[in-house]
């Protein structure tokens, strides 16, 4: 878990290197090339386990790249590839990803489906949307949710409970999972996955 003063020195490292510098959306473009073969054309991916990026809020996306290139979010994936990312490539490829339309929901959430009734009580008697937004469309701190890959919303839910994964600073996720069973994170999968905003 990251330490109060890990979490200082990577807010005073962003700030120090100028995040006020404009990003360029056409050279994210170019830059994200490499990223569609797992995160999708457009950035909606269709690769099991792996996040659409499309519709990400901006300083959410920028954040979670620069986690991997300091090893604070571990990937064997990812932090190869956020290793050669310099700051004006990490700004340029999170504009590019933010201003992508967000995928559609897979299948309309509706009270004929149980698990996605569930999932929605689970919502209703915690904290989801306090920081996720009521659209679930996230916020600069955190990932839009709304319409994201069913297998990777379970698989980080599990991951934050099991504490493979942290929040940036925060334990507010394994807060808010550790006393949910995994039924309750399959049916909070399923309703997020569904959630047309």
């Amino acid at each position: 878990m990251m330490t109060c003063m890990k979490f200082i020195a990577i807010c005073a490292a962003v700030w120090v290197s100028g995040v006020a510098v404009a990003a360029d959306i056409v050279a994210g473009a170019a830059k994200a090339q490499a990223c569609l073969a797992c995160h999708g054309a457009g950035g909606i991916s269709q690769t099991p386990e792996t996040p659409s990026l499309a519709g990400q809020p901006d300083g959410f996306l920028q954040w979670q790249l620069v986690y991997f290139r300091t090893g604070t979010r571990k990937s064997p994936v990812m932090q190869p590839v956020s290793a050669a990312l310099k700051d004006d490539d990490i700004r340029d490829l999170a504009a590019y990803f933010a201003a992508q339309p967000p995928p559609r929901a897979g299948s309309p959430a509706n009270a004929g489906d149980p698990l996605a009734a569930a999932g929605r009580k689970v919502v209703q008697g915690n904290r989801c949307t306090a920081c996720h937004k009521d659209d679930f469309s996230g916020t600069q701190a955190t990932p839009r949710i709304a319409a994201q890959r069913e297998d990777y919303l379970l698989k980080a839910l599990r991951d934050f409970k099991a504490g493979r994964r942290t929040g940036g600073g925060v334990a507010a996720m394994a807060d808010v999972v550790y006393p949910l069973a995994d039924d309750d994170l399959r049916a909070l999968a399923r309703f997020l996955a569904q959630f047309a905003s």
